[in-house]
Protein backbone atom coordinates (compact mmCIF):
# COMPACT_ATOMS: atom_id res chain seq x y z
CA UNK A 1 0.00 0.00 0.00
CA UNK A 2 1.42 3.41 -0.81
CA UNK A 3 1.40 6.27 1.52
CA UNK A 4 -1.29 8.77 1.11
CA UNK A 5 1.70 11.79 2.31
CA UNK A 6 5.20 11.64 1.48
CA UNK A 7 8.06 11.35 3.69
CA UNK A 8 7.68 14.04 6.98
CA UNK A 9 9.82 17.20 6.63
CA UNK A 10 12.91 16.95 7.73
CA UNK A 11 13.83 18.18 11.70
CA UNK A 12 15.52 21.43 11.70
CA UNK A 13 17.43 21.26 14.64
CA UNK A 14 18.21 17.27 14.43
CA UNK A 15 21.90 16.64 12.53
CA UNK A 16 23.25 13.57 12.41
CA UNK A 17 26.00 14.33 14.44
CA UNK A 18 23.31 15.68 16.94
CA UNK A 19 21.73 12.89 16.64
CA UNK A 20 25.00 10.83 17.43
CA UNK A 21 25.73 12.57 20.53
CA UNK A 22 22.15 11.92 22.13
CA UNK A 23 22.65 8.40 21.70
CA UNK A 24 25.72 8.72 23.09
CA UNK A 25 25.00 10.07 26.10
CA UNK A 26 21.81 7.66 26.48
CA UNK A 27 23.76 4.69 26.07
CA UNK A 28 26.42 6.17 28.59
CA UNK A 29 24.04 6.32 31.29
CA UNK A 30 22.27 2.88 30.77
CA UNK A 31 26.04 1.58 31.20
CA UNK A 32 26.77 3.66 34.30
CA UNK A 33 24.16 1.53 36.04
CA UNK A 34 25.75 -1.48 34.68
CA UNK A 35 28.85 -0.29 36.23
CA UNK A 36 27.27 1.42 39.67
CA UNK A 37 25.31 -1.86 40.74
CA UNK A 38 28.29 -4.04 40.38
CA UNK A 39 30.54 -0.96 42.47
CA UNK A 40 31.63 -2.08 45.44
CA UNK A 41 30.06 1.57 46.89
CA UNK A 42 26.74 0.20 45.85
CA UNK A 43 26.87 -4.09 45.45
CA UNK A 44 28.52 -3.71 48.98
CA UNK A 45 29.59 -6.88 51.06
CA UNK A 46 28.18 -9.43 53.28
CA UNK A 47 28.51 -8.88 57.09
CA UNK A 48 31.65 -10.97 58.21
CA UNK A 49 32.88 -12.21 61.67
CA UNK A 50 36.75 -13.15 62.61
CA UNK A 51 36.96 -16.41 64.85
CA UNK A 52 37.39 -14.01 67.72
CA UNK A 53 34.46 -12.86 67.61
CA UNK A 54 34.43 -9.50 66.02
CA UNK A 55 31.72 -8.78 63.18
CA UNK A 56 31.89 -5.85 61.10
CA UNK A 57 28.41 -5.20 59.54
CA UNK A 58 27.67 -5.74 55.75
CA UNK A 59 27.26 -2.81 53.01
CA UNK A 60 25.41 -1.87 49.87
CA UNK A 61 22.84 -4.24 48.42
CA UNK A 62 24.38 -7.50 49.20
CA UNK A 63 24.83 -6.42 52.76
CA UNK A 64 21.65 -4.63 53.55
CA UNK A 65 19.37 -7.84 51.94
CA UNK A 66 21.86 -10.24 53.12
CA UNK A 67 22.45 -12.07 49.61
CA UNK A 68 24.96 -14.95 48.80
CA UNK A 69 26.93 -14.60 45.49
CA UNK A 70 24.96 -16.20 43.18
CA UNK A 71 21.84 -13.98 44.10
CA UNK A 72 24.25 -11.25 44.17
CA UNK A 73 24.99 -12.51 40.50
CA UNK A 74 21.04 -12.79 39.76
CA UNK A 75 21.03 -8.70 40.25
CA UNK A 76 23.39 -8.28 36.96
CA UNK A 77 21.40 -10.64 35.06
CA UNK A 78 17.47 -9.84 35.65
CA UNK A 79 17.74 -7.08 33.18
CA UNK A 80 17.26 -9.97 31.02
CA UNK A 81 13.93 -11.04 31.47
CA UNK A 82 12.70 -7.28 30.60
CA UNK A 83 15.46 -7.24 27.48
CA UNK A 84 14.23 -10.84 26.34
CA UNK A 85 10.73 -10.33 26.21
CA UNK A 86 10.71 -6.31 24.85
CA UNK A 87 13.67 -6.45 22.28
CA UNK A 88 11.77 -8.64 19.57
CA UNK A 89 8.14 -6.92 20.46
CA UNK A 90 10.47 -3.27 19.96
CA UNK A 91 11.52 -4.45 16.65
CA UNK A 92 9.01 -5.42 15.33
CA UNK A 93 6.62 -2.30 15.88
CA UNK A 94 9.45 -0.64 14.64
CA UNK A 95 7.70 -1.27 11.15
CA UNK A 96 4.23 -0.24 12.09
CA UNK A 97 5.43 2.98 15.19
CA UNK A 98 7.79 5.42 14.80
CA UNK A 99 10.84 4.19 16.43
CA UNK A 100 12.19 7.33 17.90
CA UNK A 101 8.71 7.33 19.93
CA UNK A 102 9.02 3.39 20.87
CA UNK A 103 12.42 4.36 22.28
CA UNK A 104 11.05 7.35 24.34
CA UNK A 105 8.65 4.46 25.46
CA UNK A 106 11.09 2.16 26.67
CA UNK A 107 13.18 5.18 27.94
CA UNK A 108 10.36 5.96 30.53
CA UNK A 109 10.22 2.43 31.82
CA UNK A 110 13.80 2.11 32.28
CA UNK A 111 13.67 5.37 34.23
CA UNK A 112 11.02 4.79 36.67
CA UNK A 113 12.23 1.31 36.99
CA UNK A 114 15.98 2.42 38.34
CA UNK A 115 14.44 5.12 40.30
CA UNK A 116 12.25 2.01 42.17
CA UNK A 117 15.66 -0.03 42.28
CA UNK A 118 16.63 3.10 45.01
CA UNK A 119 12.69 2.37 46.82
CA UNK A 120 13.71 -1.47 47.26
CA UNK A 121 13.40 -3.31 50.24
CA UNK A 122 14.37 -7.01 49.53
CA UNK A 123 15.82 -9.07 46.98
CA UNK A 124 12.62 -10.04 44.67
CA UNK A 125 11.50 -5.80 45.03
CA UNK A 126 15.14 -5.31 43.36
CA UNK A 127 15.14 -8.36 40.93
CA UNK A 128 12.04 -6.96 39.62
CA UNK A 129 12.75 -3.44 39.26
CA UNK A 130 16.23 -4.76 37.51
CA UNK A 131 14.05 -7.10 34.85
CA UNK A 132 12.11 -3.61 34.15
CA UNK A 133 15.45 -1.93 33.41
CA UNK A 134 15.86 -4.82 30.19
CA UNK A 135 12.41 -3.33 28.89
CA UNK A 136 14.24 0.21 28.50
CA UNK A 137 17.89 -0.93 27.03
CA UNK A 138 15.68 -3.26 24.36
CA UNK A 139 14.20 -0.01 22.58
CA UNK A 140 16.82 1.89 22.78
CA UNK A 141 19.45 -0.86 21.81
CA UNK A 142 17.79 -2.70 18.84
CA UNK A 143 16.92 0.99 16.92
CA UNK A 144 20.21 3.75 18.15
CA UNK A 145 22.53 0.91 15.15
CA UNK A 146 20.78 1.52 12.63
CA UNK A 147 19.86 5.22 13.05
CA UNK A 148 23.75 6.27 13.25
CA UNK A 149 24.36 3.57 10.92
CA UNK A 150 21.81 5.47 8.09
CA UNK A 151 23.27 8.55 9.22
CA UNK A 152 26.86 8.36 9.14
CA UNK A 153 29.22 9.47 6.46
CA UNK A 154 29.56 6.81 4.64
CA UNK A 155 33.54 6.67 4.93
CA UNK A 156 33.44 6.56 8.99
CA UNK A 157 29.99 4.58 9.42
CA UNK A 158 32.40 2.21 11.57
CA UNK A 159 34.58 5.03 13.59
CA UNK A 160 30.58 6.82 14.11
CA UNK A 161 29.45 3.04 15.05
CA UNK A 162 32.81 2.92 17.44
CA UNK A 163 31.91 6.17 19.44
CA UNK A 164 28.17 4.98 20.10
CA UNK A 165 29.62 1.52 21.28
CA UNK A 166 32.54 3.20 23.02
CA UNK A 167 29.89 4.04 25.56
CA UNK A 168 29.27 0.34 26.63
CA UNK A 169 33.01 0.22 28.28
CA UNK A 170 33.37 3.80 28.98
CA UNK A 171 29.79 4.24 31.03
CA UNK A 172 30.53 0.63 32.90
CA UNK A 173 34.12 1.68 34.06
CA UNK A 174 32.48 5.34 35.18
CA UNK A 175 29.95 3.64 36.60
CA UNK A 176 32.40 1.69 39.11
CA UNK A 177 33.93 5.25 40.19
CA UNK A 178 30.52 6.56 40.16
CA UNK A 179 29.09 3.75 42.34
CA UNK A 180 31.85 4.09 44.39
CA UNK A 181 32.11 7.48 45.38
CA UNK A 182 28.31 8.21 45.65
CA UNK A 183 27.74 4.52 47.49
CA UNK A 184 30.75 5.69 50.18
CA UNK A 185 29.62 9.08 50.02
CA UNK A 186 25.90 9.48 50.45
CA UNK A 187 24.00 5.75 50.38
CA UNK A 188 23.49 2.80 47.40
CA UNK A 189 20.30 3.73 47.22
CA UNK A 190 20.99 7.78 45.79
CA UNK A 191 22.96 6.21 43.10
CA UNK A 192 19.68 4.98 41.58
CA UNK A 193 18.11 8.04 42.23
CA UNK A 194 20.76 10.54 40.96
CA UNK A 195 20.58 8.22 37.52
CA UNK A 196 16.83 8.35 37.22
CA UNK A 197 17.18 12.11 36.83
CA UNK A 198 19.78 12.53 34.56
CA UNK A 199 18.03 9.56 32.07
CA UNK A 200 14.97 11.90 32.54
CA UNK A 201 15.29 14.32 29.66
CA UNK A 202 16.02 11.69 27.31
CA UNK A 203 12.15 10.05 27.04
CA UNK A 204 11.08 13.32 27.13
CA UNK A 205 12.64 14.49 24.27
CA UNK A 206 11.84 10.91 22.41
CA UNK A 207 7.67 12.03 22.72
CA UNK A 208 8.41 15.99 21.91
CA UNK A 209 10.60 16.27 18.85
CA UNK A 210 9.41 15.45 15.18
CA UNK A 211 9.63 12.23 14.46
CA UNK A 212 12.62 10.23 12.55
CA UNK A 213 12.44 7.20 10.50
CA UNK A 214 14.54 4.62 9.69
CA UNK A 215 15.88 3.07 6.19
CA UNK A 216 13.25 0.54 4.73
CA UNK A 217 10.19 1.24 7.15
CA UNK A 218 6.98 2.98 6.72
CA UNK A 219 6.12 6.16 8.77
CA UNK A 220 2.43 5.25 8.51
CA UNK A 221 2.06 2.03 8.00
CA UNK A 222 -0.34 1.35 10.88
CA UNK A 223 -2.23 4.33 9.98
CA UNK A 224 -2.65 3.11 6.60
CA UNK A 225 -4.44 -0.15 7.39
CA UNK A 226 -6.63 1.40 9.55
CA UNK A 227 -7.48 4.12 6.56
CA UNK A 228 -7.77 0.83 4.17
CA UNK A 229 -10.05 -0.39 6.40
CA UNK A 230 -12.53 3.01 7.10
CA UNK A 231 -12.12 3.09 3.39
CA UNK A 232 -13.62 -0.40 2.95
CA UNK A 233 -16.54 0.41 5.21
CA UNK A 234 -17.35 3.84 3.95
CA UNK A 235 -17.37 1.79 -0.06
CA UNK A 236 -19.96 -0.41 1.42
CA UNK A 237 -22.64 2.44 2.49
CA UNK A 238 -20.94 2.16 6.33
CA UNK A 239 -23.69 4.56 6.83
CA UNK A 240 -26.99 1.69 6.53
CA UNK A 241 -24.56 -0.61 8.79
CA UNK A 242 -25.38 -1.21 11.74
CA UNK A 243 -22.92 0.03 14.45
CA UNK A 244 -22.05 -3.73 15.03
CA UNK A 245 -20.99 -4.38 11.90
CA UNK A 246 -18.64 -1.72 11.87
CA UNK A 247 -17.27 -2.55 14.89
CA UNK A 248 -17.03 -6.56 13.48
CA UNK A 249 -15.12 -5.01 10.84
CA UNK A 250 -12.73 -2.80 12.25
CA UNK A 251 -12.05 -5.55 14.99
CA UNK A 252 -11.46 -8.10 11.76
CA UNK A 253 -9.07 -5.95 10.69
CA UNK A 254 -6.93 -5.46 13.62
CA UNK A 255 -6.89 -9.17 14.19
CA UNK A 256 -5.52 -9.64 10.46
CA UNK A 257 -2.92 -6.77 11.27
CA UNK A 258 -1.75 -8.89 14.10
CA UNK A 259 -1.61 -11.64 12.71
CA UNK A 260 0.45 -10.20 9.65
CA UNK A 261 2.82 -8.63 12.14
CA UNK A 262 3.21 -12.46 13.72
CA UNK A 263 3.80 -14.03 10.21
CA UNK A 264 5.96 -11.19 8.88
CA UNK A 265 8.03 -11.58 12.36
CA UNK A 266 8.61 -15.35 11.93
CA UNK A 267 9.18 -15.18 8.70
CA UNK A 268 12.02 -12.35 9.66
CA UNK A 269 13.56 -14.76 12.23
CA UNK A 270 13.45 -17.56 9.51
CA UNK A 271 15.62 -15.69 7.20
CA UNK A 272 18.33 -14.19 10.44
CA UNK A 273 18.40 -17.77 11.48
CA UNK A 274 19.19 -18.84 8.43
CA UNK A 275 22.27 -16.42 7.69
CA UNK A 276 25.45 -18.48 7.94
CA UNK A 277 27.40 -14.51 8.36
CA UNK A 278 24.84 -13.30 11.07
CA UNK A 279 24.72 -16.53 13.02
CA UNK A 280 28.61 -17.21 13.31
CA UNK A 281 29.06 -13.61 14.14
CA UNK A 282 26.73 -13.54 16.86
CA UNK A 283 28.03 -16.89 18.43
CA UNK A 284 31.77 -15.77 18.60
CA UNK A 285 29.78 -12.58 20.31
CA UNK A 286 28.09 -14.62 23.20
CA UNK A 287 31.24 -16.80 24.38
CA UNK A 288 32.84 -13.00 23.94
CA UNK A 289 30.31 -11.45 25.90
CA UNK A 290 30.17 -14.48 28.50
CA UNK A 291 33.73 -12.96 29.60
CA UNK A 292 33.30 -9.59 29.45
CA UNK A 293 30.07 -9.91 31.67
CA UNK A 294 31.72 -11.79 33.99
CA UNK A 295 34.41 -9.24 34.33
CA UNK A 296 32.42 -6.73 34.26
CA UNK A 297 30.64 -7.73 37.44
CA UNK A 298 33.21 -9.86 39.74
CA UNK A 299 36.51 -7.83 38.29
CA UNK A 300 36.33 -5.27 41.19
CA UNK A 301 35.77 -8.30 43.99
CA UNK A 302 38.26 -10.10 42.02
CA UNK A 303 41.26 -7.54 42.13
CA UNK A 304 40.20 -6.36 46.05
CA UNK A 305 41.42 -10.36 46.68
CA UNK A 306 44.10 -11.02 44.47
CA UNK A 307 46.03 -7.95 44.70
CA UNK A 308 44.43 -6.28 47.92
CA UNK A 309 43.11 -3.10 46.12
CA UNK A 310 41.59 -1.23 48.84
CA UNK A 311 40.44 0.99 45.78
CA UNK A 312 39.46 -1.45 43.38
CA UNK A 313 36.44 0.58 42.22
CA UNK A 314 38.81 3.28 41.00
CA UNK A 315 41.76 1.24 40.14
CA UNK A 316 39.45 -1.04 37.64
CA UNK A 317 37.28 1.47 36.58
CA UNK A 318 40.04 3.75 35.66
CA UNK A 319 41.61 0.99 33.41
CA UNK A 320 38.68 0.29 31.95
CA UNK A 321 37.45 3.93 30.82
CA UNK A 322 40.49 4.42 29.33
CA UNK A 323 41.30 1.09 27.57
CA UNK A 324 37.66 1.12 26.50
CA UNK A 325 37.63 4.33 24.70
CA UNK A 326 40.59 3.84 23.42
CA UNK A 327 40.21 0.24 22.14
CA UNK A 328 36.90 0.78 21.00
CA UNK A 329 38.03 4.25 18.97
CA UNK A 330 40.69 2.18 17.43
CA UNK A 331 38.62 -0.95 16.38
CA UNK A 332 36.17 1.08 14.49
CA UNK A 333 39.37 3.81 12.80
CA UNK A 334 41.46 0.37 11.99
CA UNK A 335 38.61 -1.05 9.77
CA UNK A 336 37.96 1.22 8.32
CA UNK A 337 41.01 2.52 7.12
CA UNK A 338 41.43 -1.77 6.26
CA UNK A 339 38.08 -1.20 4.05
CA UNK A 340 34.84 -2.13 5.84
CA UNK A 341 34.15 -5.56 4.26
CA UNK A 342 32.61 -7.74 6.48
CA UNK A 343 35.52 -10.33 5.76
CA UNK A 344 38.01 -7.64 7.38
CA UNK A 345 35.85 -7.20 10.23
CA UNK A 346 35.42 -11.03 10.68
CA UNK A 347 39.62 -10.87 10.46
CA UNK A 348 40.15 -7.83 13.19
CA UNK A 349 37.60 -9.93 15.08
CA UNK A 350 39.81 -12.83 15.43
CA UNK A 351 42.88 -11.27 15.52
CA UNK A 352 42.26 -8.79 18.20
CA UNK A 353 40.49 -11.03 20.41
CA UNK A 354 43.11 -13.69 20.43
CA UNK A 355 45.97 -11.37 21.52
CA UNK A 356 43.62 -9.73 24.04
CA UNK A 357 42.96 -12.93 25.81
CA UNK A 358 46.85 -13.69 25.46
CA UNK A 359 47.66 -10.57 27.41
CA UNK A 360 44.89 -10.97 30.31
CA UNK A 361 45.61 -14.54 30.74
CA UNK A 362 49.91 -13.53 31.26
CA UNK A 363 47.90 -10.40 33.51
CA UNK A 364 46.54 -12.72 36.13
CA UNK A 365 49.03 -14.95 36.66
CA UNK A 366 51.41 -11.99 38.19
CA UNK A 367 51.41 -11.82 41.89
CA UNK A 368 52.18 -8.20 42.07
CA UNK A 369 49.97 -5.16 40.97
CA UNK A 370 52.16 -3.20 38.60
CA UNK A 371 52.66 -5.99 36.04
CA UNK A 372 48.84 -7.14 36.54
CA UNK A 373 47.60 -3.99 35.71
CA UNK A 374 49.93 -3.30 32.24
CA UNK A 375 49.57 -6.66 30.85
CA UNK A 376 45.57 -6.48 31.41
CA UNK A 377 45.52 -2.61 30.19
CA UNK A 378 47.12 -4.26 26.68
CA UNK A 379 44.66 -6.61 26.37
CA UNK A 380 41.68 -4.81 27.33
CA UNK A 381 42.89 -2.56 24.62
CA UNK A 382 42.79 -5.65 22.48
CA UNK A 383 39.75 -7.09 23.26
CA UNK A 384 37.79 -3.50 23.45
CA UNK A 385 38.37 -3.26 19.76
CA UNK A 386 35.73 -5.76 18.68
CA UNK A 387 33.19 -3.62 19.67
CA UNK A 388 32.54 -1.92 16.33
CA UNK A 389 33.47 -4.51 14.05
CA UNK A 390 30.54 -7.32 15.89
CA UNK A 391 28.01 -4.92 14.97
CA UNK A 392 29.12 -3.41 11.78
CA UNK A 393 28.78 -7.34 10.69
CA UNK A 394 25.60 -7.64 12.49
CA UNK A 395 23.96 -4.85 10.93
CA UNK A 396 25.78 -5.17 7.08
CA UNK A 397 24.80 -8.65 6.97
CA UNK A 398 21.14 -8.17 6.68
CA UNK A 399 18.95 -6.33 4.60
CA UNK A 400 17.97 -2.50 5.74
CA UNK A 401 14.31 -3.75 7.08
CA UNK A 402 15.85 -6.52 9.45
CA UNK A 403 18.07 -4.27 10.94
CA UNK A 404 16.60 -3.60 14.10
CA UNK A 405 15.73 -7.28 14.65
CA UNK A 406 19.19 -8.12 13.70
CA UNK A 407 20.11 -5.99 16.19
CA UNK A 408 17.74 -7.13 19.03
CA UNK A 409 18.13 -10.46 18.66
CA UNK A 410 21.79 -10.15 18.66
CA UNK A 411 21.88 -8.04 22.12
CA UNK A 412 18.88 -10.63 23.30
CA UNK A 413 21.49 -13.88 22.43
CA UNK A 414 24.81 -11.82 23.94
CA UNK A 415 22.83 -11.65 26.78
CA UNK A 416 20.66 -15.14 27.45
CA UNK A 417 23.79 -17.06 26.86
CA UNK A 418 26.85 -14.96 27.72
CA UNK A 419 26.80 -12.16 30.51
CA UNK A 420 23.48 -13.64 32.22
CA UNK A 421 24.94 -17.04 32.75
CA UNK A 422 28.13 -16.32 33.15
CA UNK A 423 27.85 -13.53 36.78
CA UNK A 424 26.12 -16.38 38.53
CA UNK A 425 27.90 -19.29 37.28
CA UNK A 426 31.43 -17.21 37.94
CA UNK A 427 30.23 -17.06 41.15
CA UNK A 428 29.24 -20.63 41.70
CA UNK A 429 32.57 -21.28 40.96
CA UNK A 430 33.96 -19.15 42.86
CA UNK A 431 32.07 -20.35 46.02
CA UNK A 432 33.08 -23.82 44.61
CA UNK A 433 37.08 -23.26 44.73
CA UNK A 434 37.88 -19.78 46.66
CA UNK A 435 40.39 -18.59 44.60
CA UNK A 436 39.85 -15.47 42.18
CA UNK A 437 43.10 -15.53 40.32
CA UNK A 438 42.00 -19.69 39.53
CA UNK A 439 38.55 -18.47 38.81
CA UNK A 440 39.60 -16.01 36.56
CA UNK A 441 42.09 -18.05 34.64
CA UNK A 442 39.32 -20.36 33.71
CA UNK A 443 37.34 -17.36 32.65
CA UNK A 444 39.68 -15.51 30.77
CA UNK A 445 40.34 -18.72 28.27
CA UNK A 446 36.67 -18.44 27.01
CA UNK A 447 37.96 -15.99 25.17
CA UNK A 448 39.55 -18.39 22.85
CA UNK A 449 36.82 -20.16 21.73
CA UNK A 450 35.49 -16.28 20.27
CA UNK A 451 38.72 -16.11 18.62
CA UNK A 452 38.10 -19.24 17.09
CA UNK A 453 34.43 -18.65 15.80
CA UNK A 454 34.92 -15.26 14.20
CA UNK A 455 38.21 -16.71 12.79
CA UNK A 456 35.87 -19.43 10.84
CA UNK A 457 33.83 -16.27 9.56
CA UNK A 458 36.23 -14.95 7.72
CA UNK A 459 36.03 -18.38 4.82
CA UNK A 460 32.27 -17.96 4.85
CA UNK A 461 30.56 -16.09 1.57
CA UNK A 462 29.45 -12.64 2.59
CA UNK A 463 27.56 -10.34 1.05
CA UNK A 464 26.94 -6.40 2.55
CA UNK A 465 23.36 -5.76 2.02
CA UNK A 466 23.05 -2.59 3.35
CA UNK A 467 21.57 -0.89 -0.02
CA UNK A 468 19.74 -3.68 -0.91
CA UNK A 469 15.95 -2.87 -1.79
CA UNK A 470 13.38 -4.60 0.15
CA UNK A 471 10.76 -5.23 -2.23
CA UNK A 472 8.34 -6.03 0.80
CA UNK A 473 8.59 -2.42 2.12
CA UNK A 474 6.44 0.11 -0.24
CA UNK A 475 8.82 3.42 1.65
CA UNK A 476 12.19 1.74 0.26
CA UNK A 477 10.71 2.41 -3.16
CA UNK A 478 9.79 5.89 -3.08
CA UNK A 479 12.68 7.01 -0.67
CA UNK A 480 15.76 6.88 -3.04
CA UNK A 481 18.88 4.73 -2.28
CA UNK A 482 21.16 7.09 -0.53
CA UNK A 483 18.91 9.66 0.64
CA UNK A 484 19.72 11.45 3.69
CA UNK A 485 17.08 10.90 6.60
CA UNK A 486 18.39 14.03 8.91
CA UNK A 487 18.99 17.78 7.45
CA UNK A 488 23.22 17.71 7.01
CA UNK A 489 23.65 14.10 6.22
CA UNK A 490 24.35 14.70 2.49
CA UNK A 491 26.91 17.82 4.15
CA UNK A 492 28.42 15.38 6.48
CA UNK A 493 29.30 12.59 3.62
CA UNK A 494 30.67 15.51 1.45
CA UNK A 495 33.63 16.31 3.85
CA UNK A 496 33.54 13.35 5.01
Amino acid sequence: MVPKSGQPSNPSWFTPKRLLIIFCVINLINYVDRGAIASNGVNGTLATCTDSGICTAGTGIQGDFNLNNFQDGVLSSAFMVGLLIASPIFASLAKSHNPFRLIGVGLSVWTFAVAGCGCSFDFWSIAICRMLVGVGEASFISLAAPFIDDNAPAAQKTAWLATFYMCIPAGTALGYVYGGLVGSIFNWRVAFWSEAIFMLPFPILGFLIKPLQLEGFGPTESKQTLTSIEADVSENGDDDMRAEDQAFIRGSGLKSKLWNQFTRFSKDMQELLHDSVYVTNVLGYIAYNFVLGAYSYWGPKAGYSIYHMSNADLVFGGVTIVCGILGTLAGGVILDKMNSTIPNAFKLLSGATFLGAIFCLIAFLFKGLSGFIVFFSVGELLIFATQAPVNYVSLRCVKPSLRPLSMAISTVSIHIFGDVPSAPLVGVLQDHINDWRKTSLSLTSIFFIAAVIWFIGTFLKSEDLFNKEDEEESTTALRGKGEPLLEGSSEASSHA
